[in-house]
């Protein structure tokens, strides 16, 4: 056992780890997860073979099969969902609606292709690492040199073994903007920007950690119907129209029809029902139905491979400072390569100017050819600088066509290397002054965001708000509108019973119980729910008025006979549980809640027994709890009881 409980719990982490940091979970470096890193890694290599051409979803989900061991399904429908961020994948066909709730056509039917602006955020082949793939035939990225705090950009939701993510989406150019601010060593502060917009109230909100009210916007112009214009995050058309269709069914709105007119931006319209109207309704859709909902975040990466809880400075800070670090290393790269660049165009020019190549024409073996070159530059070491010349070197010197020599332009050779010292002096002084380079680098792509419709030119889309969570007490209170009935004959009671009302009720309201058989128990008011035939009592479980109300219950033991009287009030219980006023092996004869009032006892007649009947004082009885067994009323055997007078 000791070994199998050993092998168990191996496994189960190494399962947990993997879900955690390898499906579910997205990195701090890029914010992507696995199988999004893998499609955009597909992207990248089918753009480079085919130079930007669109290519069907099929064809991308095929590719990145390659490095994503887990099905196609999964692969296209993260397709899917990141090409609909809009950012990194430029979409041609239908994709689905996120307002509506539409899904994409079939993978075959719909194109895409990465952007030029993932590229830019994401792609550099040269300052990647890569791994072998789950079969070993191919390399992908263990993590793209990401440029922006993609994870705040796109938001991310994933659930894995005892952890959870739930980032929500925030503004392209107001993260970038707080990037500026951390560099300047400013305070900034962030707040979440849906692609539904609706209103926000982050009141709650703790830096990507907390909680957000989101709400949708209503246009109450109209004051006999209400139009929906934006949608709360998390929601679509389709599951707000259910859940005011469920409140309107069960009472708590008053509609006449509502219809969806949603195309390329939302439109729900609301006709509201004859005496009602807008100003009322708003308060009790946002507190019914989703147009008002609470979203909890939890601010979940893999940083350096270790799931870490983070908030949103963290991230702008570590961001802000791979940027950094990203740019320094990519102008060090291009330095080296410019500088290679100029030895080997300087190399040329002397080559072919000095006329060195005709040195070689009298030699006869590889190695004299190589020692002719080299001794032909020992009089211009000091056009060509530090580097020495390798036997690499020669060989791209002898490498040279004669017809490129013999049309060697020297004016334009001079005027090429002339422009690559200019580029490494200004990349040196990008390098002194990387702060300032990064920030031109982020005003850079602010504007190239603000220029693109596609992002809706860097807008916020939600209206940050302070509005209060409606009370749905408040929305109902002394609103009584709704009849509650019951059919003794089928025993069902309810709102949308057929039978005698028993009092008015609010779509709030609790109902109390009690049975034929004296149990009784409290549940939420129902259209329809199976009570039992004959109920003693049915009314609404308010404590208040159940405080002031006292029953008297009359029971008799089965075995003997004898009758008892309890009298108590019911003011506690547990939502559907079910109680007893009566002891075990015992009947109730009589339950009533008439406050004073005389009862007749009829007895079971017998030999020499000369009373039959006997009257009593109900409201005489001291009060007593529900648990508290009842008082004695005679020692003969009881026939029945019925109440004769009431006061």
């Amino acid at each position: 056992m000791a070994y199998i409980k050993q092998i168990f719990d191996k496994n189960f982490l190494e399962y947990a780890s993997y879900v955690i940091k390898d499906r579910a979970i997205p990195d701090l470096e890029d914010g992507l997860k696995p199988v999004q890193r893998r499609i955009m890694h597909s992207l990248f290599q089918m753009d480079e073979t085919d130079s930007g051409k669109l290519h069907k979803v099929a064809n991308i989900v095929g590719h990145c099969m390659k490095y994503h061991p887990h099905g196609d399904a999964s692969i296209g429908e993260a397709l899917v969902v990141l090409a609909n961020k809009d950012y990194f994948i430029e979409k041609q066909g239908n994709f689905g609606n996120i307002f509506t709730g539409d899904e994409a056509s079939a993978p075959r039917y719909i194109e895409c292709r990465v952007t030029a602006f993932a590229k830019t955020i994401f792609y550099n082949p040269k300052l990647t690492d890569y791994v072998s793939s789950y079969d070993g035939r191919n390399k992908e990225p263990v993590l793209f040199p990401a440029k922006a705090p993609v994870p705040l950009i796109i938001g991310a939701e994933g659930i894995a073994v005892g952890m959870s993510t739930k980032i929500l989406p925030h503004n392209f150019i107001e993260v970038l903007e707080a990037e500026k601010l951390f560099l300047g060593g400013k305070k900034f502060t962030l707040y979440p920007d849906f692609p539904t917009a609706g209103l926000v109230d982050v009141s709650n909100y703790d830096n990507g950690n907390g909680k957000v009210l989101v709400r949708a916007k209503l246009d109450t112009s109209d004051s006999k119907r209400i139009v929906i214009r934006e949608l709360p995050f998390g929601s679509t058309t389709e599951s707000l129209i259910a859940s005011i269709e469920a409140a309107a069914k069960s009472g708590r709105l008053k509609i006449q029809s509502i219809d969806d007119f949603t195309t390329e931006n939302v439109e729900i319209e609301i006709k509201l029902a004859r005496g009602v109207y807008s100003e009322e309704t708003v308060r009790a859709l946002y507190a019914w139905t989703d147009c008002e909902k609470s979203i909890a975040c939890n601010l979940l990466l893999i940083k350096d491979g270790i799931p870490c809880v983070m908030n949103t400075g963290e991230v702008i800070k570590h961001h802000a400072e791979q940027l950094l670090n990203v740019l320094i290393r990519e102008l060090e790269l291009e330095k080296k390569e410019l500088n290679e660049k100029l030895h080997l165009r300087t190399l040329e020019r002397i080559f072919i100017e000095e006329k060195i190549y005709k040195l070689i024409e009298k030699e006869s073996t590889a190695a004299a050819v190589q020692n002719a070159v080299l001794n032909g530059f020992s009089g211009f070491l000091k056009q060509i600088g530090s580097r020495e010349i390798s036997s690499e070197d020669i060989e791209h010197l002898l490498r040279i066509p004669i017809r490129r020599i013999s049309l060697y332009d020297i004016n334009r050779a001079r005027t090429e290397m002339e422009e690559i010292k200019a580029r490494i002096k200004e990349i040196n002084a990008h390098l002194k002054n990387s702060v300032a380079y990064a920030v031109s680098f982020i005003d850079t792509l602010i504007d190239s965001i603000k220029q693109n419709e596609e992002f809706n030119n860097g807008v916020r889309r939600t209206k940050i708000c302070s509005f209060e969570k409606i009370d749905v007490k408040e929305v109902i209170k002394d609103k009584k509108d709704l009849e509650l009935k019951y059919d003794s004959a089928t025993g069902y009671a309810g709102t949308a019973v057929q039978g005698k009302v028993i009092c008015e009720v609010s779509a709030l309201d609790r109902i109390l119980v009690v049975r034929r058989n004296g149990t009784y128990f409290v549940n939420d008011l129902q259209e329809k729910i199976f009570v039992g035939e004959k109920a003693w009592w049915i009314g609404v479980a308010d404590k208040e008025a159940l405080s002031k109300t006292i029953f008297t219950v009359i029971y008799r033991e089965k075995e003997n006979g004898l009758a008892f009287i309890k009298r108590c009030f019911i003011e506690s219980w547990i939502i559907n549980k079910e109680y007893s006023l009566v002891p075990e092996d015992s009947e109730p004869v009589l339950i009533s809640v008439l406050q004073k009032f005389s009862f007749m006892a009829h007895y079971v007649p017998k030999p020499r027994l000369k009373v039959l009947q006997e009257e009593f004082k109900a409201h005489n009885f001291s009060i007593k709890g529900t648990k508290a067994a009842g008082v004695r009323i005679s020692s003969k055997q009881v026939k029945k009881i019925e109440i004769i007078k009431k006061q």
